[in-house]
């Protein structure tokens, strides 16, 4: 009885490995048309993510608050700073406006002078710490 069993079983698996060969999978060539803005954007997204680097840089705090006040200062001080990065970051329950990425702590303190003069509540920061 078991000799049947097995035979069955073995042709059944032979007949589903022979019909199996006879399928043919779908072949075809794709063309993927890419508007040129998609491109200038992800070069965008690359060089905001190496500003916003998070290694052993400082960079210098200039708010701390709202999100649409956070907005304004940026604004502002990309106007009057075009030599400086900056970027809001979310820490719960606040946005910071964090500006520069510069190397060492003296470099940031430098700036800091320049800075508290419109921005009194600035301060250094290093954010991975």
């Amino acid at each position: 009885m078991k000799i049947i069993y097995f035979k069955k079983n073995y042709l059944l698996l032979l007949f589903l490995f022979s019909s199996a060969s006879n399928l043919f999978c779908q072949e075809t060539n794709l063309t993927v048309n890419q508007d040129p803005k998609f491109e200038k954007l992800l070069n965008e997204k690359r060089k905001i993510n190496g500003s916003i680097t998070i290694n052993d840089r400082f960079k210098i705090q200039i708010y701390n608050g709202n999100s649409e006040i956070s907005k304004k200062i940026l604004m502002d001080f990309k106007r009057d700073h075009k030599n400086l990065d900056g970027t809001i970051v979310f820490y719960t329950p606040a946005y910071k406006v964090w500006v520069g990425n510069f190397k060492t702590r003296i470099e940031a303190e430098r700036n800091l002078v320049e800075l508290k003069k419109k921005y009194p509540s600035a301060l250094v920061i290093q954010p991975n710490k």
